[in-house]
């Protein structure tokens, strides 16, 4: 079964073509990040315009890359949610219009469902039942992958997540954006012993992650060294403020692990992508003689080769849209369309 696969979720317009979930034809990213960086951030009104301007072109490329034409196409999958409900209309609607001007299926395609499958082309023998770790800028999930469309979450940020936590850091230290990678990059040589924050913890929710406390910590203390005139070592501040955010992540995983029995995990999302969240997941797998599986680090960020993986496992089960599919801006993964 070959999948044109459409994502617009934020700032990446994505199309790929996808065969049986886990083979990829192609897999084209046109991205807004230099854009963006004049803003410090993605501001969703251009988010939006860019995502109609680009994605005739991405589609076309997507179709040539792949060497199909529509002809060869069985079904169309678009990110409906969640996302920025401007840039998430611009893929639906091109999506609609597409599935009804060739009379193909129309497969509604859930953002984070799409990251944790993006372990499937990575890893071809990976297969549900597992635990997933789903991190990045707008999301911190801790879910059972019961099978590929059943999902039950265990614990999620009750706050900033981790990702925006990290962004919002190293925007306070001065990093550009997107901050999350440049922290990355700047800590790699960093002490992350140097400077202590809190361990929040949510009381009553053991699995639940709390970040805003430990945002305001490294912005409170960058503000009091200004303050004194004393001078501030980036590079061990960011590494500090970056594995106390992975030690949190890591800890509530190993916990949710113990006491539910798993030894599969898989990592997903935008911040799979950090050099510590792999190393300590990984050290931490090992310790306890776990399995652990992380995306190749093309799929770890917004692309439609994850959205044409689920796809397929969406329409396995006969999970397909009509023509009056909307997008929507936030949604549990968990929700059965």
């Amino acid at each position: 079964m070959k999948i044109l696969a459409i994502e617009s979720s934020c700032d990446e317009t994505a199309a790929a073509v996808v065969e049986d979930g886990r083979k990829v034809l192609s897999n084209i990213v046109a991205t807004q990040i230099e854009e963006h960086k004049l803003y410090g951030g993605v501001v969703p009104e251009i988010a939006s315009r860019r995502h109609a301007e680009a994605i005739c072109g991405v589609v076309d490329e997507a179709l040539l890359k792949s060497g199909c034409t529509m002809d060869d196409i069985d079904a169309i999958a678009v990110t409906y949610a969640p996302g920025l409900i401007g840039a998430l209309l611009v893929g639906v609607n091109y999506a609609k219009g597409l599935a009804y001007a060739t009379d193909k299926p129309l497969i509604p395609v859930h953002h984070l469902r799409s990251h944790i499958a993006s372990n499937y082309i990575s890893h071809p023998d990976l297969e549900p039942p597992f635990f997933c770790l789903v991190v990045s800028g707008g999301h911190t999930h801790m879910i059972m992958v019961e099978d590929y469309t059943t999902f039950r979450i265990i614990g999620r940020t009750r706050d900033d997540a981790a990702g925006e936590a990290l962004d919002k850091a190293a925007r306070s230290m001065g990093l550009p954006y997107p901050g999350g990678v440049n922290l990355d990059k700047l800590a790699k040589d960093g002490d992350g012993s140097k400077y202590k924050f809190p361990h929040p913890k949510v009381d009553g929710c053991p699995y639940d992650f709390s970040f805003s406390g430990l945002k305001t910590s490294v912005i409170n203390t960058i503000h009091n060294a200004k303050q004194k005139g004393e001078e501030i070592d980036i590079i061990n501040l960011g590494a500090s403020f970056m594995h106390s955010v992975v030690n949190c992540l890591v800890e509530n995983v190993e916990k949710a692990c113990n006491d539910f029995g798993y030894d599969k995990i898989v990592l997903a999302g935008g911040v799979s992508a950090n050099s510590v969240l792999r190393l300590k997941m990984k050290e931490a797998c090992e310790n306890h003689g776990w399995q652990l599986y992380v995306p190749e680090l093309r799929y770890c960020g917004d692309n439609a080769a994850m959205v044409g993986s689920q796809g397929y496992y969406e329409a396995q089960k006969g999970k397909f849209a009509s023509l009056d599919l909307n997008a929507v801006a936030s949604m549990p993964i968990d929700h059965e369309k």
